[in-house]
This record gives C-alpha cells, structure tokens and sequence, in this order.
C-alpha cells in the first residue's frame, strides 16, 4: 500500500511544543510517539482527527513525576499514512498499540485515552491486562452496534462521507469549548499532519470504523472491549467534561461497567468540549497525578492485580 510521510517543516514551530520525536517501525510504516520524564508510564492515546500535539499540556505536567508518552496513530500526527481509507481497519490500529507497548517495552502503564484512543486503547487493556495498571477514560464510549448511535455522531459521520477534504481547523474550533479563543497558530498545529487531502484517509477512516451495526467488522472487538470492562479489576478514573454532545452520558455507562471506577470521585471537566484537553490541559493532568497517588503499585516492580 503506498505510504505518505508528512513533510517535517510542517512540523517546525508549533506553540508549546518543543518536544522531541521518536519513531519506531510497525507495519512497515513510521510510527512517532512523545517520550518525556521518568519513572511509571503514563501511555496518552489521542482520537479524530488529532494527534500527539492534544496533550502538549499535559505532558510537561506529567513528565514532572513520571514517564509521559503519546504515539500518533498510523495516519495522523507525525506517523505515516496511508493512503487509501480502506487500508485502515479497527485490527490494525488496535495491533499497532499492541506490538507499540512492546516495542518500547511497557510496563506498569497507566493507560490515558478519549475518543478514539477509548475504542482501541480499552481494547488493548482486555487483551494485555498485566501491561495495565490503571485507566484513565475521557470523552469517549464503546460502540457495539446494539443501540442507536446519537444524532450528532451520526451528522458528523454523514459529513465525513461527504467530504473529501476535512476543515480540521474547523473541526478543533468547533468541538472546544474556548473555540473561538484558540490561536490560528495552535489550529496551524492541528492541521499540520494534513498538507492536503490526499493524506486524510486515516481521518476519514476512523468515523466509518465506528459500529452502527451489530455485525459491523469493529462491533465484536468493542464487545469483547466492554466484556472486559465489567470484569476490569484495577484502578480506573472516569473523567468527561460537561460541553460534549458526543459522548454526554457514556460516563455513567463506563462507571456502572467498570467495578473499581466507584472507587474514584466522579470528575467532570467544566467548560471542556469534546477535546478536554485542549481546553483543560493542564487540570486533567493534575487529576491523573492525583489518581496516581491515591493508587500507588502494591510493590516496586509489580503492578496492581
């Protein structure tokens, strides 16, 4: 399948980030992640269509105390892309995460993840639990096809079949709460992975993949996702905030699902949209410290069982 390498000078520059790219190899095509600070991991998954540059303020905040990384999904962000929407598939994101935590050699991973990073990165803590010692679930949900999925997901997917050539800049302004407020450089950011159309399919790709149906290629994987959940045994921090028509209720889903989630105080984001972080940054960060303390590792070297 050809492969698109975004130009690094689109990538010289950018406000507030001023962190170092890393790659590693999976599936033939270039992955990039964020690798700051020491200690425990902390492992950010970002979503549609962003990329590693949402948790730019988070990161400074969490490399103080520990280790922060954030990969870039195969098709966004520094990584390469592929090239046609039919390249990308719910198996081969959530096995790049896989093969990803054992390339760098994970362990004790505090798992951080919205919107897409959810449907995959949930995925990924069933099938490698030892891998996991926390979750952190924000602005997110787990699809299976068996109910109706609310009408502005299915506005925003019906406009992705539609065009060819997504605004993102229009898309990040659009889905925070201090829209209007962020800098054309800061939109610059986000746009910076996408010279043009042509290396959109992954972006494209990812509102396609969400099940609507029951026997949608993703909808047994997000099954098993929320199977697991139930029987989820470690500490896990549900954090929404409070300005996003997407996921608005799938908090108390993920709090009824998940039995150590009544263990953690029930946070919302105030003025937060759909990407709290971009909004919020810095305070969510706080929160993850704070969770983190409360649920320190039994022992050094071992994680929570």
């Amino acid at each position: 399948m050809p492969i698109l390498r975004t130009p690094e000078e689109r990538f010289l520059n950018l406000p507030g980030f001023p962190f170092k790219p890393n790659y590693t190899e999976i599936f033939g095509a270039r992955v990039h992640y964020l690798d700051e600070g020491s200690g425990e991991p902390i492992l950010c998954l970002h979503g549609e269509p962003s990329w590693s540059y949402l948790y730019r303020k988070m990161i400074p905040v969490l490399a103080k105390k520990y280790r922060a990384l954030a990969p870039d999904f195969i098709g966004f962000g520094r990584s390469d892309k592929f090239s046609e929407v039919s390249d990308y598939t719910y198996q081969m994101h959530r096995d790049t995460i896989i093969k990803f935590i054992e390339a760098i050699k994970l362990e004790g991973i505090t798992l951080v993840v919205q919107d897409w990073g959810g449907l995959i990165g949930l995925r990924v803590a069933t099938m490698l639990p030892e891998k996991i010692a926390r979750l952190v679930i924000m602005n997110t949900g787990l699809p299976t096809g068996e109910h109706p999925m609310p009408e502005p997901f299915m506005k925003w997917r019906n406009f992705v079949e539609k065009t060819p050539d997504l605004p993102i800049g229009m898309i990040f302004r659009n889905s925070t709460f201090f829209g209007k407020q962020i800098s054309d450089r800061v939109i610059a950011g986000y746009q910076a992975p996408f010279p043009d159309s042509s290396y959109q399919a992954g972006a494209r790709a990812f509102p396609l993949m969400v099940p609507i149906k029951l026997d949608d290629p993703a909808a047994a994987e997000l099954r098993k996702a929320r199977d697991g959940m139930m029987k989820w045994n470690k500490p896990a921090l549900v954090m929404f905030s409070d300005q996003d028509p997407i996921t608005r209720g799938a908090d108390k889903l993920f709090r009824a699902w998940i039995p150590t989630a009544k263990d953690q105080p029930e946070i919302v984001i105030k003025d937060a949209g759909h990407f709290l972080q971009e909004d919020k940054g810095e305070e969510i960060a706080g929160h993850i410290l704070e969770f983190i303390e409360r649920t320190p590792l039994r022992r050094k070297g071992k994680r929570n069982e």
